[in-house]
């Protein structure tokens, strides 16, 4: 039995070290300097979480959508303006019908709440059109619903893959000009850069400059492929389930210690 599993299936230790980790993250609290604007998240390791807890993987994912606002309010705390929440990928998509209706069931139900706190700005990114209507609808009444509100800008990547996401771009870069009538040949001169990050599902927004992944994997898996670029990215060891603020205020202080050469 690992650290983590014996921390989980023993309540006094757990308080113990809970209160350890509050006086340590009141300590790192203190000492942050330069914040982020943009973080996002690849809330990873529910299904380990549920059976390492001896639950079930519908446990897992519950637990994994109720740290969502607990999450939030971290962010709050820091003065962060935009959180992109990887919550379902392209890949996910192919999973049991069985998982995949408690999957859509589960994220309906966070964004739902999430929009009823009427705190933050919900955006919805990815293939829409891929997911359940009902989800489809979900995602689009919660943008509407807190399209006013001034708080944090919250992406919620669902059905989202970044190879998708640079595709869609380019498509829908090439049907503008074909319906201008622009040549390929008069396109290939201006083309740049800037024209695919215009057409992104987070255009107008900030890059990440911090990319945190849970569970303790160390790749983006196809997260913000072309916006994270000149991003720092923190892997934490603890599944997404268990993330605590010390670990987030952890991934804060890793991210002020880092120089950021943006490819220099």
């Amino acid at each position: 039995m690992g650290l983590r599993d014996l921390v989980e299936r023993t309540p006094g230790l757990r308080t113990v070290l809970g209160g350890m980790y509050r006086l340590y993250g009141q300590r790192v609290e203190v000492h942050l300097g330069r914040t982020p604007h943009h973080v996002g998240v690849i809330m990873d390791g529910n299904r380990r979480w549920a059976k390492a807890a001896g639950g079930t993987t519908a446990d897992g994912h519950r637990r994994g959508a109720d740290k969502i606002a607990e999450f939030l309010g971290w962010c709050d705390e820091t003065n962060i303006e935009v959180v992109t929440l990887w919550m379902l990928s392209t890949d996910n998509l192919s999973r049991s019908a069985e998982e995949l209706a408690l999957l859509m069931g589960i994220i309906e139900d966070a964004v739902t709440e999430l929009a009823e706190l009427k705190r933050y700005k919900v955006n919805p990114i990815g293939t829409l059109d891929m997911l359940p209507a009902r989800t489809a609808t979900i995602l689009k009444e919660a943008a509407e619903a807190t399209a006013h509100l001034e708080g944090i800008t919250v992406n919620v990547a669902v059905g989202y893959g970044g190879r998708h996401e640079i595709a869609d771009a380019v498509r829908s870069l090439l049907q503008e000009h074909a319906d201008r009538g622009t040549s390929i040949e008069e396109l290939v001169e201006i083309l740049d850069v800037e024209h695919i990050a215009e057409r992104l599902y987070t255009k107008g927004q900030p890059d990440p400059d911090l990319v945190i992944r849970t569970s303790g994997e160390q790749r983006l898996s196809g997260f913000l492929l072309w916006q994270s670029a000149h991003s720092e990215f923190y892997f934490c060891e603890a599944y997404w389930p268990a993330f605590r603020k010390v670990d987030f205020l952890r991934a804060l202080r890793a991210y002020e210690q880092r120089h950021r050469r943006y490819g220099g």
